[in-house]
């Protein structure tokens, strides 16, 4: 493995590797369990398929400065924040917040466009095949790669695919300084219902990290169970199973004025004007809901976190920090096995800190689902 100059902290404390690990995707769960890995000392190649993330209107809340400084190691500069943030932060900051820690960690090596297509293992080591052919081993192989993880069909191929909960979520983030109008903003959650929709309303720090009124960004996130044949007709979901997100460019005309004509109705300002804004900018994206509940994950020198590990519906508001858990429990018992157990007994100490927990979590969550889509629950 190529080793990138030893710089910062991270040399100073170091001691030698005790071990080697590939991590397929660096979304968050990746970018996260490899910076775990590599504080446990083991060496890590991460491989993610895309050369960038598009800025969405995700917001995790509960990931403050404090949490994000704990598990990156890194504070940032105080010359980035220009008052206090709220209690919750986009996707897009946290990932580049994640990302300038790998980038900065010389034990960790991020390859991009490596799409994997094959996984493979033996009594002593793991691989995995990308699309241009070049192979990747490691002692261990973590599947970080998303609802639609090519890793899990390794882990768990009897039970290889999340599904459809029924429902889409439509995001949009908007610039707080260019809507009309002046009103009075929450300064947390804002959750309504009206009919059969839901909607979650919520201010965030500007990406400088400013959460002063006019300066921060207004995101919100619409529940919607009737378009499903939208999804279907886009390729979104096939056979029950979510495919990809429906892209801002590929939202149908007819249904950006559908989605106009609605917010009108159901909601009220400010965040009809939000939703408003998005809709004339084309800043709109459909997420069809997907939902999993593992029965392993583990196999052998195989094993899953984040997403490809559980997939809970966003209303429980804990996927970031399932995935955050299973980096750390993976890392810990990672740490704890290369004394002298075998890796496989490792990962299976994972396994039974993680899955009665996270299959709990996603289940919790079907309650939601098979009620909002209108399913018997």
């Amino acid at each position: 493995m190529s080793m990138k100059p030893r710089t910062g902290n991270v040399a100073a404390r170091r001691r030698a590797s005790r071990g080697t690990a590939v991590v397929v995707g660096a979304s968050l769960s990746g970018l996260m369990t490899s910076l775990a890995l590599s504080r446990a000392g083991i060496d890590v190649t991460l491989l993610e398929r895309a050369t960038s993330f598009p800025r969405t209107g995700a917001s995790l809340g509960g990931v403050t400065e404090r949490l994000l400084t704990r598990i990156t190691g890194r504070e940032r500069s105080s010359k980035d924040i220009t008052a206090p943030a709220a209690d919750g932060q986009t996707w897009t900051a946290i990932h580049a917040r994640l990302r300038a820690a790998v980038d900065d960690d010389p034990y960790i090596t991020l390859r991009h466009n490596a799409r994997v297509t094959d996984i493979d293992q033996d009594a002593c080591r793991a691989w995995v095949t990308t699309t241009d052919a070049r192979t990747f081993e490691a002692d261990i192989v973590i599947g970080a790669d998303g609802h639609r993880s090519t890793v899990r069909r390794a882990v768990a191929p009897g039970h290889p695919d999340a599904t459809f909960a029924g429902y889409v979520l439509w995001l949009g983030l908007a610039d707080e300084s260019a809507l009309a109008g002046r009103h009075r903003w929450p300064s947390n959650v804002d959750i309504l219902y009206r009919g059969d929709d839901c909607l979650i309303g919520y201010p965030l720090p500007s990406p400088a990290g400013s959460f002063t009124p006019g300066s921060r960004q207004i995101g919100f996130a619409w529940y919607d169970a009737s378009r499903n044949s939208l999804l279907r007709e886009e390729g979104c979901v096939v056979d029950g199973v979510v495919h990809h997100t429906l892209a801002a460019q590929d939202v149908p005309d007819a249904t950006l004025r559908e989605l106009a004509v609605e917010a009108g109705d159901l909601w009220p300002q400010p965040w009809r004007g939000v939703i408003a804004d998005c809709l004339e900018r084309r800043a709109v994206i459909g997420t069809p809901i997907a939902e999993y509940v593992p029965e392993r994950l583990v196999n052998k020198r195989l094993a899953l976190v984040g997403d490809a590990a559980h997939v809970p519906t966003p209303m429980t508001g804990s996927g970031f920090s399932m995935s955050l858990d299973d980096a750390e429990a993976i890392a810990e018992a990672v740490a704890a096995g290369v004394g002298g157990r075998p890796m496989e007994q490792a990962l299976q100490d994972y396994e039974r800190a993680r899955l009665n927990s996270v299959r709990r979590s996603v289940q919790s969550g079907q309650q939601f689902s098979r009620s909002f889509a209108g399913q018997p629950v």
